[in-house]
């Protein structure tokens, strides 16, 4: 198997490798490109890096709690903090966020609580949390349907005269998707204020990029819809930032959608129900490791001197705290009642759903101790 760095490097296509844009190189140094615009001195971009610690350590919270049976399932985002924490501090509070379900650290740095973040997980009937009042439609499962909600969510909002833009993430196997396709169309149509942010981690659960696609480089498909694309470094929090804040304005001024392609590796196994070392290289995984989000912000905050060992700690300490609050709220969380799963599925349930419900229910009567 080819390793997956030099595959993304090597890409082909229309936007060549020179064009993954980027503002802080993975030794941590800081650079100006015209291309991307960065507003944020290192005092304020040290929110930025506060917001990934925290994410990574609920990361990892959350796929502990699956081992212990508290989650019935979880897509982990580590490596892919940058994605999750630049896009989503580059909002506006009036904008919209669609998720997938592996935006767990976006949607708590939005504001939710973890404990609401991960009812998904524990099989709630609900998504947990007031989408009206954080502004982020529910996670979806099925794959790149928000894409289509967010583009007719920023059509409604242009035809108000709202100002308002939507923001929809995606991952590169979501672009194989049919209704991906649609939703860049009717974007690039309609001119609809969204953007659309690819993680392009390199596979689609155990599909390498290449299989997916003729040209990896996903952004180039941008020109295909009509519709602005640039190509930036996933591990770079400054570059996801600064990418998705210049798309978002650009939306909510008329400008029409934007496509970003971030570039980035997932760490961790596609789901806690997946075995990533049956098709990726080890060897490949101790490269992206060089390319962490965190330590190469981290670096430039430290030689800035807005960050050192003392502020570490705290944010470390504040870190495990939400996450030991996050453990005790599932430990101690009311048992949900698995009956439940055909409410609502019909106004009157059919004869199949009545004996699908008792079948279940005799199965977990013999389960009972």
């Amino acid at each position: 198997m080819a390793d997956v760095a030099v595959r993304q490097e090597l890409a082909g296509g229309s936007l060549p490798a020179r064009d993954i844009l980027t503002l802080l190189a993975p030794s941590g140094v800081r650079r100006e490109d015209p291309a991307l615009e960065c507003d944020l001195d290192a005092g304020a971009a040290a929110r930025l890096w506060e917001a990934m610690v925290i994410g990574r350590r609920l990361d990892r919270a959350a796929v502990a709690l699956t081992r212990q049976g508290e989650l019935g399932v979880y897509a982990s985002s580590a490596g892919q903090e940058a994605c999750q924490v630049g896009p989503v501090l580059a909002l506006d509070a009036e904008d919209w966020m669609f998720p997938t379900y592996r935006e767990t650290v976006a949607v708590v740095t939005r504001g939710v609580d973890p404990v609401e973040a991960l009812a998904l997980y524990r099989g709630s009937a609900h998504c947990g949390f007031d989408p009206r009042a954080a502004r982020i439609a529910p996670s979806a499962t099925p794959i790149a349907t928000q894409a289509l909600h967010a583009v007719g969510f920023a059509m409604a909002a242009a035809r108000t005269g709202s100002s308002v833009a939507a923001l929809a993430f995606l991952g590169d196997g979501a672009t194989s998707e049919g209704d991906a396709h649609e939703a860049l169309n009717f974007a690039g149509v309609f001119r609809a204020p969204c953007v659309f942010f690819v993680q392009n981690n390199g596979w689609a659960i155990s599909v390498p990029i290449e299989h997916q696609a003729g040209n990896v480089v996903l952004a180039a498909r941008g020109a295909a819809y009509g519709i602005p694309a640039l190509r930036i470094d996933g591990n770079d929090v400054l570059a996801t930032y600064a990418a998705t804040r210049a798309a978002l304005a650009r939306a909510r001024s008329g400008g029409g959608p934007t496509l970003i392609e971030a570039v980035t590796y997932r760490m961790e196994a596609h789901t806690t129900a997946d075995d990533p070392s049956r098709y990726r290289e080890a060897a490949v995984l101790d490269a992206w490791r060089q390319r962490d989000p965190l330590a190469r912000m981290e670096r430039y905050l430290r030689d800035a001197g807005v960050l050192d060992d003392a502020r570490v700690a705290s944010v470390t300490a504040e870190a495990d705290e939400r996450a030991a609050r996050l453990r005790r709220a599932l430990q101690d969380a009311a048992p949900l009642d698995p009956l439940r799963l055909f409410d609502h599925v019909y106004s009157a349930p059919t004869p199949l759903l009545e004996r699908q419900r008792a079948q279940l229910a005799d199965e977990l009567s013999r389960m009972e101790p």
